[in-house]
């Protein structure tokens, strides 16, 4: 669906006499972006003077405006005739930077350009001269064929590796096998019956070649110089005709295929670089000729083995002379000179030597047709073309050579389609092939090429004024509606209304009508249109054309004016700074034009032309936009540039890149769309383009490779692509889709918007995600707009699946329910029915009494409604809920329609009628396993019922609700009992005892206090129970014991001091628990001073001891732990890549490894596991936990052994810190004993002051951060592999930024008394 525009032309004269001299050849320098070409000039003395001058390339960076002499040189001449040219090839070597001409009369000259002074050097000559030569794309082969019918293969040296015959009898190395079958006579001809097959083949003596073959040999290279073919007439024989065979050789000029016998088969030859196919003509009806009618003129295709592959048509028609043809230079008007492939393989250019003057028709292919897309006619002042040369790398860089000038064109593809806003988008597409344009409304049809819905004929032959140039150069559409422009070269421009459909029915989707034909351009005629715009207003058309001058300095011109009524009114000429640009579309009818550096130029309503933007490159494909901005409306412009990088530029601000790797882009009212080389649909929502934190908003979605935007359609929310293939396809897109429904939701067009949703599978949902507000408000005009029975249904099953709030779905539902209700319940009653059941959770029992309700007026719609409502909600689901209502008539209903056996419900329903009512329904509720409902019904069954209830009390855990029903009751009490027996089981004692207590069961409170150890309450309750002194006793010891198991020493003591009695009992109590002082005091209030000496004093030795040993192994983890961190941190610097575990570099590249363990690497050194590098493991939960729980376990030898050193030294200090508090409560009472009590305090005093300042040094050697930076002066790694290690290293977090570090308590716990006395 794409056509060729003209982005650049460039026309230089340079002989002012062309008919002394003239320009025969022409070569592109790839390095320098520059053209040579050769001057030929025949002297008084019959030699030939070839100049060759120098000129910088269309589009390149240097822009030499004259050409610059290289060099002179003197040849002989072969050929008499003054328009055949002497060089038969003119090359530039790259690689010795060496121009080379070979000419007719056998002289093959290098010219080496970098050698000062430049000098021509004959290499080489042939005595009989050359007929062809041929340079392979390496430049490092050269095919000649010489004057005596030799095929020499020479090196880039110029050294001879072959010289054969050219024409030879044998078929080549590929020669095809007859193995009987898949001749003529075995093959299926149709209608032409079995005589076709048996009639004999056309001797070989027959065919013959075309009049118009010069006779002259042709060699053509494959695009990757594998194979090269030569085509040449045969050799004159005494009986039959010379026709013209083609050969296929090797590199080593080998034959390797020769091809079928083709009568007609003209002298050009191209083979395509892609390699597929070798492009030759074909003439018909003539002696000799092709079999078909006279005239016929084909442009055929084979294979390398020499077999036809297809052909197309040359449109000779349009190629034929006006007047008498017998005056004719030729015998058809016209002959086709040469064929040129584009470097790309994609455009085919067909040089034609017609009778008035030379022209270049430029072909493509898609979809197995072949498009004309644009003929080149030569300037003003020449008739005859001399030469054709495509860029060898710059596919569409084309330059041809008159006899006076050079003509550089450059081409680019470009989509025409309608950029029509909504609601007018037609979405069209037009396809320039020849004089006709392929027209299709992608919004009504998707019609494949190469056919179309509109083929619209632009030529009419009664026009002379478009005789010879009948292919437009450029069309376009208007933004408002469907006009479409035509513009040719010359200035002619035609306006089309094409009246498109855009309602769906009967009748033509295109009317085309004629509304305007004239010339637009004015003043000088040595200009050339390239490009046409065109916006309509009322009953006005508005044009803009761009054209450019041949061989002025001057800026493009844009020449603007308006057409109403039939007549050209208001043509003005505006001036650009520079030529070569291009016009940017805008839908604002203002001129925008980009130059060829990408400077972005706006014409106000003066015609002043200012600057407003810019690309960084120039962007063929571009567009502006407007979005809002801060409130204000700003024109944006978007440009797809050759690089693949699509620009965003802002009106006077920056220029930014959207994306880099783009083939094709769009925009619409609301979107910018773009495909990418990773095969992806990107959709940039407008207002956001201009944000870069918006990229990670942007909607994507996968196409199929190679695909092309042609057009997007708004209002139809389709995306039209093309594949490689050149077929269509039509897709919708996710927000294109969205965009349409939620303009339909904001107008209240709920059907639309819904029919939308629906078919594009969107959630139905979102027709109330855009404003619940608004939509709860308009339930009645949903209602009535969706009014079909099932969209109503689909609507609420999509509300009941959406991501909605529960609340929200269940006012939904209740919204439209009580509107259906209120318009008509019988027409929407399985709407009703589905408004229930979506909920969450579902309402399945008011569904069921609904039906009750309409049971007796309505039969035959609640049998339908039942099978509705059974289709909806699973049958088991229902008929419990039946049951739960217990009604056996909904029950057998819904089982009859749900087909059920009646052996699996029956005897259960007879069951339960035995059963009287309330004892009914508690068998009901239990089969349905509703418990709470199931007790309650069974506490109104009768007394006689009450033990089976506590059963189901005790069995379902029910006692809260059976309290609930049992109160005030006479077996509230039983009920209580029940309740503390199963609180005891679950251990809960002390809520046990609570409820023994409400039920009057003392005893048993008393053993639920004991268990919980609430002696408090337990003794109060036993004393006022006036229990016996001797059980108290024995309670006590009992309370005591559980206490001090519990390490409530205190408790444990007042119990055994109040109940017992036993003061020595409590002071072992209490000296258990480190409880010194409350000891003290005790023995002294019940003057036992005996225990002191005998309990106390030999206590507090042992606590001493055990808080020493603490101490000591402290100190020899503190030791060992900061010994290790001194060791890592040492290693760390030293050997970095052994500590981090890098990897070796070298092994980056290698694809292969074994299977193996392999030594450590970063990876295995953080998950502590031997690595293998082929064996896949998957592991389980329990084995990832214990993967996890080993990571940071502090095991020698892994990355986070230092930060687990660190939490173990936190801990160390959190347990000195606890150790250190009970040493203050000790030492007191050492220093209050004798002698030795007070050495051991003092020791243990003076250990604990030595550890804690050993301590807080090593804190603060651990915890200081380094401020050097240890690798600051190391040298920088150069590779990526090295430098990526270095990244991850620099992201290895310090252990001491993980964990904090800690504090040492400074609290007064010495006794300084004791250091005083050491003194």
């Amino acid at each position: 669906m794409r056509s060729l525009a003209l982005q650049a032309i460039g026309h230089s004269t340079l002989l002012e006499e062309p008919d002394r001299s003239r320009i025969t050849a022409a070569c592109y320098d790839v390095d320098e972006d520059s053209i040579y070409f050769a001057v030929e000039t025949v002297n008084a003395d019959a030699d030939l003077e070839v100049t060759i001058w120098k000129k910088s390339a269309l589009g390149s960076k240097e822009r030499r405006s004259e050409p610059e002499l290289v060099t002179t040189l003197t040849t002989s001449c072969l050929s008499p005739d003054a328009s055949v040219g002497e060089i038969i090839s003119l090359r530039f070597i790259m690689e010795s930077r060496t121009l080379v001409l070979i000419t007719r009369s056998g002289d093959i000259t290098s010219i080496p350009i970098d050698n000062l002074p430049i000098e021509a050097d004959v290499v080489g000559s042939v005595d009989l001269g050359f007929l062809a030569a041929a340079w392979s794309p390496d430049d490092s082969l050269l095919v000649l064929i010489t004057g005596d019918g030799k095929l020499m293969l020479m090196t880039s040296t110029f050294d001879v590796l072959s010289e054969a015959p050219l024409h030879t009898s044998d078929f080549g190395e590929d020669a095809p096998i007859n193995v009987g079958w898949g001749s003529k006579q075995t093959q299926f001809h149709g209608s032409l019956g079995k005589a076709a097959a048996q009639a004999p083949a056309a001797p070989v003596s027959s065919t013959g070649s075309s009049p118009d073959d010069d006779s002259i040999p042709r060699i053509s290279w494959r695009g990757d110089g594998a194979f090269f073919a030569v085509s040449a007439l045969s050799p004159r024989a005494e009986q039959g005709l010379r026709r013209r065979v083609f050969r296929v050789y090797d590199r080593q000029a080998a034959l390797q295929s020769t091809s079928e016998p083709v009568a007609g088969l003209e002298h050009p030859l191209a083979w395509r670089p892609s390699g597929n196919l070798i492009a030759s003509t074909q003439r018909f009806g003539f002696e000799g000729g092709g079999s078909g009618r006279e005239g016929r003129h084909d442009l055929v295709f084979f294979e390398r083995n020499g077999l036809r592959h297809g052909e197309f048509g040359i449109r000779e028609a349009h190629l034929k002379p006006s007047g008498d043809s017998s005056s004719s230079l030729h015998r058809w008007g016209y002959k086709v000179k040469e064929l040129s492939w584009s470097s790309d393989s994609n455009v085919l250019a067909i040089w034609i030597e017609a009778e008035e003057a030379d022209l270049v028709q430029l072909w493509s292919t898609g979809n197995y047709h072949w498009y004309l897309k644009q003929e080149i006619h030569p300037s003003k002042g020449s008739k005859r073309f001399t030469s054709i040369a495509w860029h060898p790398e710059k596919a569409l860089h084309l330059t041809l050579t008159t006899t006076s000038k050079l003509e550089q064109r450059i081409f680019a593809w470009d989509t025409y389609a309608s950029a029509a806003a909504p609601p007018f988008d037609s979405g069209s597409v037009a396809v320039i092939d020849g004089t006709s344009v392929l027209l299709t409304p992608f919004r009504m049809q998707n019609v494949p090429p190469p056919m179309a819905s509109c083929h619209l004929s632009l030529v009419n032959n009664d026009l002379p004024a478009l005789m010879g140039q009948r292919t437009p150069v450029h069309v376009a559409f208007s933004a408002e509606k469907d006009v479409l422009a035509a513009l040719w070269s010359f200035g002619r421009v035609q306006l089309w209304d094409l009246r498109t459909r855009l309602a769906v029915g009967r009748g033509k989707i295109m009317d085309p009508v004629l509304l305007w034909e004239g010339d637009v351009r004015r003043g000088s005629d040595r200009s050339e249109a390239r490009q046409i715009a065109v916006w309509t207003e009322d009953d006005r058309v508005h044009i803009a054309m761009l054209s450019t001058e041949y061989e002025s300095a001057e800026g493009d011109v844009v020449s603007i004016a308006d057409v109403g009524h039939g007549k050209l009114e208001g043509q003005r000429d505006i001036h650009m700074p520079d030529r070569n640009g291009w016009l940017i579309s805008s839908p604002d009818k203002v001129v925008v034009w980009q130059s060829a550096e990408g400077q972005i130029f706006a014409v106000d309503g003066q015609d002043i032309v200012h600057p407003t933007s810019g690309f960084p490159d120039l962007c063929f494909n571009s567009c502006t936009v407007t979005v809002s901005k801060s409130g204000t409306d700003s024109r944006v412009y978007i440009g797809l540039a050759d690089s693949g990088k699509l620009y965003v530029a802002e009106s006077g601000a920056h220029c930014r890149t959207l994306c880099s790797n783009v083939n094709s882009f769009v925009v619409t009212a609301e979107f910018v769309i773009f495909t990418t080389t990773s095969h992806e649909a990107r959709f940039v929502p407008c207002e956001g383009i201009l944000d870069p934190e918006e990229t990670a908003n942007w909607e994507t979605r996968r196409v199929e490779r190679g695909s092309r935007i042609v057009t997007a359609v708004p209002s139809a929310m389709t995306l039209v692509l093309q594949m490689p293939r050149g077929n269509l396809e039509t897709i919708s897109p996710r927000p294109l889709v969205m965009k349409v429904i939620e303009e339909d939701v904001e107008g209240g067009r709920y059907r639309k918007a819904f029919l939308a949703a629906r078919k594009h599978r969107i959630d139905l949902s979102t027709l109330v995600n855009r404003d619940e507000t608004a939509f709860i408000g308009n339930i009645g005009l949903f209602v009535e707009q969706v009014e079909d029975v099932d969209y109503m249904n689909l609507f609420l099953a999509s509300l009941g699946t959406s991501s909605l709030d529960t609340q929200v779905v269940a006012k939904l539902c209740d919204l439209i329910r009580a509107e259906l209700e209120a318009r008509d319940l019988k027409t929407y009653i399985s709407s009703i029915l589905t408004s229930y059941v979506v909920k969450t959770p579902p309402e399945h029992e008011p569904a069921l009494q609904l039906l009750l309700r309409l049971r007796d007026s309505e039969p035959d719609l609640v049998e339908d409604a039942v099978k509705y409502i059974i289709f909806l909600v699973d049958t088991d689901k229902l008929l419990d809920t039946a049951l739960g209502m217990y009604d056996f008539s909904i029950f057998l209903m819904i089982a009859q329609h749900a087909q059920k056996d009646p052996r699996e419900y029956l005897p259960f329903l007879r069951e339960l009628r035995s059963y009287e009512k309330f004892y009914q329904r508690f068998k009901i509720d239990d089969h349905l396993k509703r418990y709470e409902k199931a007790l309650t019904n069974l506490s109104l069954a009768g007394s006689e019922k009450f033990d089976e209830a506590m059963e189901y009390v005790e069995m379902h855990r029910l006692h809260e609700l059976a309290l609930a029903l049992w109160k005030d009751t006479d077996r509230y009490a039983s009920v209580l009992e029940t309740y503390g027996d199963w609180l005891f089981e679950r251990r809960e004692f002390r809520q046990a005892a609570l409820a023994f207590l409400e039920a009057d069961k003392k005893q048993k409170a008393l053993v639920a206090y004991e268990k919980a150890l609430e002696w408090q309450e337990l003794f109060d309750l036993a004393v006022s129970s006036e229990l016996p002194d001797n059980e108290i006793m024995d309670m006590g010891w009992r309370i005591s014991e559980g206490l001090t198991s519990k390490k409530r020493f205190a408790e444990a003591a007042t119990v055994l001091l109040d109940y017992v009695k036993d003061v020595r009992q409590a002071v072992i109590a209490l000296v258990e628990g480190n409880l010194f002082s409350e000891a003290r005091r005790i023995i002294a209030l019940r003057k036992f001073p005996e225990l002191l000496t005998e309990i106390v004093h030999p206590a507090i030795l042992e606590s001493r001891s055990q808080v020493g040993e603490d101490i000591g192994e402290m100190k020899e983890q503190l030791r060992k732990q900061l010994q290790r961190i001194r060791e890592l941190r040492l290693r760390k610097i030293e050997e970095p890549d052994a500590f981090y575990g890098v990897e070796d570099t070298t092994l980056h590249n290698v694809d292969v490894m074994t299977d193996v363990s392999m030594a450590p690497t970063a990876f295995t050194r953080y998950t502590v596991a031997p690595s293998t590098a082929s064996r896949t493991t998957k592991r389980s939960s329990r084995s990832k936990r214990k993967m996890e729980r080993k990571v940071g376990s502090g095991k020698k030898g892994t990355v986070d052994e230092e930060e687990y050193l660190l939490n173990s030294l936190t801990k160390l200090v959190n347990r000195f810190t606890a150790t250190q508090a009970e040493a203050g409560r000790l030492v007191p009472h050492l220093f209050q004993f004798g002698p030795d009590h007070r050495r051991e305090g003092l020791s243990l005093q003076e250990n604990i002051v030595n550890f804690e300042t050993e301590l807080k040094e090593a804190i603060e050697e651990i915890w200081k951060k380094s401020l050097d930076g240890t690798d600051a002066d190391a040298p920088a790694e150069d590779g990526w592999a090295a430098r990526m290690e270095r990244l991850e290293k620099d992201r290895m977090i310090n252990p001491i930024d993980k964990v904090p570090r800690p504090n040492i308590s400074s609290t007064d716990w010495r006794v300084t008394m004791l250091e005083t006395g050491k003194v």
